[in-house]
């Protein structure tokens, strides 16, 4: 997978996705530093998952960001989307292969290298990382730190995405560490301060 350095940006979707969001995602991605939109919505039926989905994928496909679910593999494969995101819990990466193919699988690693270690010799298309700070989207579970980045990067070429309450004023830190892609959720969709398009407009 290659992508420009400058669309370092990996945003995930809001919880819960209302009339208003798509306008805000087309204002967001015209910025044009969003490489990856993975879908993530816990609590919605099926049939709205694929109403939704399929909207996002248009979006996502008109300005060349690779769309992505979030564990759910047949609903991937239902998309067509560009690939799925597996947490520790969720389906193994063998399995999610034969269903989807070789599209883009990435791997939730925590703050683990052993973990990491395992989604390369399974041939994970990236690893992801956190929390690297408090998130209001999850709870953290797992504190990553820097020293983790510059050790994951000692061991691979793979991908790394971190993860974790990623925002303006932090994560200049993460990308000068060699993380390739930040995960940004709550710092676009749920911010206090700024609209979706002031926020991402200021991640330079």
């Amino acid at each position: 997978m290659k992508f420009s350095s400058k669309r370092f940006v990996y945003l995930i979707s809001p919880l819960k996705i209302d009339k208003s969001f798509y306008g805000d995602l087309i204002d967001v991605l015209k910025q044009r530093k969003v490489s990856f939109f993975q879908l993530r919505l816990k609590k919605e039926s099926l049939k709205k998952k694929l109403i939704i989905g399929k909207k996002i994928k248009k979006i996502c496909k008109k300005f060349n960001v690779k769309f992505l679910i979030n564990d759910d593999v047949s609903l991937a494969k239902k998309l067509d989307a560009d690939g799925c995101h597996l947490g520790q819990k969720d389906m193994n990466i063998f399995e999610a292969r034969k269903i989807i193919g070789n599209k883009i699988i990435g791997i939730t690693c925590h703050n683990s290298i052993k973990l990491a270690r395992i989604a390369i010799n399974n041939k994970a298309d990236y690893l992801a990382f956190g929390a690297f700070n408090s998130s209001e989207t999850k709870k953290v579970k797992y504190k990553a730190s820097i020293n983790l980045l510059k050790k994951a990067r000692k061991i691979t070429k793979t991908i790394i995405v971190a993860i974790g309450g990623i925002n303006c004023s932090n994560y200049k830190k993460l990308l000068l560490n060699k993380a390739n892609f930040l995960a940004i959720s709550g710092y676009i969709w749920n911010n206090k301060k700024y609209k979706p398009l002031e926020a991402i407009k200021k991640i330079k």
